[in-house]
């Protein structure tokens, strides 16, 4: 029921949604009708799907099982990450729940439309009922989407400095950002114990200001002020729900970089198995030149098809042959996207509300196997971590015995 102070859309707002609407309806009937159409075009440019087939059934051994380890170990990383934000908010839960929560919300992630929106949904379900608050799931969330996407950007920066064919452009973009990041800190911290730097940033706080307040902007302004007074980081909010020492701040920076790296050298792994001989900075230019692809071109779930192309292409152009380039990308892409959504459909199926949709055995033997496979990859991906002082580990809630707090609720 609207509130008697409700304001109601006039024609105008609602003649703009429409078409907002619409464009966005057309471009997504367009993106795949032009990656249909770009095929077709190149078609006589692409490798022959029997000559990549038979360069992939060739692949050595020894490298697919880095390869399939280097994938696990990189779920596992951003599964440990998001496990310890969650004990360090005084969260109970076993890591094998963790991990299935991570398992399936990559799935939900890169199989459906909309993928990112309801992954963030589900997981903030799942976290809620594995008995965090509200305030907490959220924080988990943020956190660790601003972590892992920092690390990120830390790693893609590092490959482009270390090639130096992009070493001049990459560090001139680095200081631009940089600079006045650093001044603007340094003014602020200066303002607080004289009066001449609150002058100099008065004028530029005025039009910060002026923008924020617009009519377009400023209902996102006021939530983000509401997201960070959740998480405690504004200067009228109360502690936010995480204890953080800088030891558990090093524990995520490592995880996330781990989360990069690992996916990184599947990718080399798929190279080497098929004989592709780029280097390992090479293979990281091709693997964010593909993340970048799949971002700004999301013809499908996931970013198939753009991250296949972008990929082969970058190898290609770094010396690959086109057959064992493309062998090399479906390789890859067998085992770090295909392998992990069906795990993480698993995972799904394990952690459902409605257990009686699922046989008791089989719903049993999946959590047991996410039991014995989470434990040994937590160890492999840094589960040895122990605070100073040696503090024991929480006891922990088992996958099917969580609490069942409603989404909405504190």
């Amino acid at each position: 029921m609207d509130g008697e102070g409700a304001a109601v859309p006039g024609p105008a707002a609602l003649t703009a949604g429409g078409h907002g609407l619409v464009r966005r309806r057309v471009l997504r009937l367009a993106l795949p009708l032009l990656a249909v159409g770009a095929l077709v075009l190149l078609a006589d440019e692409l490798p022959p799907p029997g000559a990549v087939w038979r360069s992939a059934t060739r692949a050595e051994p020894g490298w697919l099982i880095v390869l399939i380890v280097a994938a696990a170990l990189s779920m596992a990383a951003f599964a440990r990450l998001q496990h310890r934000l969650l004990s360090r908010g005084g969260l109970r839960i076993s890591r094998c729940r963790t991990f299935a929560v991570t398992y399936a919300s990559n799935a939900l992630s890169t199989t459906l439309p909309a993928g990112a929106a309801i992954s963030i949904v589900y997981t903030f379900q799942q976290f809620r009922r594995g008995g965090a608050s509200a305030q907490l799931a959220t924080a988990v969330i943020v956190l660790g989407g601003v972590v892992t996407t920092s690390a990120y950007a830390v790693v893609a920066v590092l490959a482009l400095l270390a090639e130096p064919h992009f070493r001049v452009p990459a560090a001139v973009g680095v200081v631009v950002l940089a600079v006045p990041v650093v001044l603007g800190v340094a003014l602020w911290r200066a303002s607080r114990h004289a009066a001449w730097p609150r002058r100099v940033i008065a004028p530029p706080t005025r039009v910060i200001r002026a923008v924020l307040e617009r009519p377009r902007l400023s209902p996102h302004v006021a939530r983000l002020r509401e997201l960070a007074g959740s998480l405690g980081l504004s200067k009228s909010a109360k502690a936010g729900p995480l204890r953080l020492s800088s030891y558990d701040w090093g524990a995520l920076i490592v995880f996330a970089l781990l989360n990069w790296l690992f996916d990184i050298l599947a990718l080399v792994a798929a190279t080497r198995a098929v004989g592709v001989e780029v280097s390992p900075l090479g293979v990281a230019l091709a693997y964010f030149a593909a993340q970048a692809a799949g971002s700004l071109i999301p013809v499908l779930p996931g970013g198939v098809g753009a991250i296949e192309s972008a990929m082969a292409a970058a190898l290609v152009a770094l010396g690959a042959g086109l057959v064992p380039a493309g062998a090399a990308v479906a390789l890859y892409r067998v085992v770090t996207h295909w392998g992990v959504v069906a795990v993480g459909w698993l995972a799904w199926l394990a952690l459902r509300e409605r257990p009686w949709h699922v046989p008791g055995l089989t719903r049993e033997r999946v959590l047991h196997g996410f039991q014995a496979v989470g434990t040994g990859l937590a160890a492999a991906a840094g589960a040895t971590y122990v605070t100073p002082g040696g503090t024991a580990a929480p006891r922990t809630v088992e996958p099917n015995r969580a609490s069942r707090a409603p989404a909405g609720t504190a």
